[in-house]
């Protein structure tokens, strides 16, 4: 199996532009393999706007053991981000050697026995990306994106960078697709549908499945109460995703 570690698999989270929801998948992602079993980390690699300790609903800081970070376990995930090392609301204006030096130590934390660490990485294929490949090797990557166009566009970019790294990509989700009106019932689809399944087979790439916009994911993303970790059909949902990517992952590794 790729990956950095002997026995540890580290799984990049990307996508082409911001606003997809993907720091919410990612959160909701590792605590479903959390709850199949699987023991699970996340790196936030969002440098700049890290949302982890938020969605997770941690204001713990990690500790240091032998000049490396010590991970911070909440919700069955243990978690290493920049946001808990940083006041709330604080700018970090660094530039590219700074951001790939951090993300370096975060990545290199003592991640003890974790198995699997998802990387939700930020917006954009720029230095942080670059980084990530050179020290982790990813052993596949995630791409996510609403179904608009300049969605679809920037999700393919994603998935060409990864290609030119020679990272496998796993798969593409579609997140944002659809909205159930919880008052009258009717469903819009106020992104679009299908564009992200359509990318994925012109791509040549699996397509993971669908989640749709969700007010109610949202209230809880904000409350860092993740879904996931709750049983129900939003629990279901990412617990189906984050099956076929362990599947993805499995005929990758061979």
């Amino acid at each position: 199996m790729t990956a950095s570690r002997p026995g540890r698999t580290f799984i990049a989270i990307g996508s082409g532009k911001g606003g997809v929801g993907k720091s919410t998948l990612t959160t909701n992602l590792a605590i479903a393999l959390a709850r199949m079993g699987k023991r699970v980390g996340i790196v936030d690699a969002d440098i700049y706007g890290p949302s982890q300790p938020t969605l997770l609903g941690t204001a713990e800081k990690p500790h240091a053991k032998n000049d490396k970070l010590v991970p911070v376990e909440v919700q069955g995930v243990k978690l290493l981000s920049v946001g808990q090392l940083v006041a709330p609301g604080q700018a970090l204006a660094w530039r590219g050697p700074m951001a790939s030096g951090a993300l370096a130590q975060l990545i290199e934390g003592d991640w003890g026995d974790t198995e699997i660490i998802l990387v939700d990485l930020p917006p954009g294929t720029g230095d942080v990306q670059l980084s990530l490949v050179q020290k982790s090797r990813p052993a596949g990557a995630v791409i996510v994106s609403t179904p608009q166009d300049l969605s679809l566009i920037d999700a393919t970019r994603a998935v060409d960078l990864f290609g030119k790294t020679s990272v496998p990509v796993l798969g593409v989700i579609e997140n944002m697709a659809g909205y159930q009106c919880p008052h009258c019932g009717e469903t819009s689809d106020p992104f679009g549908q299908g564009g992200a399944e359509a990318s994925a087979r012109q791509l040549g790439v699996p397509f993971l499945g669908r989640l749709p916009l969700s007010a109610s994911l949202r209230e809880a993303s904000d409350a860092g109460a993740p879904p996931a970790a709750q049983d129900g059909p939003a629990a279901d949902a990412f617990a189906a995703i984050a099956g076929r990517i362990l599947a993805e992952l499995e005929k990758v590794s061979g």
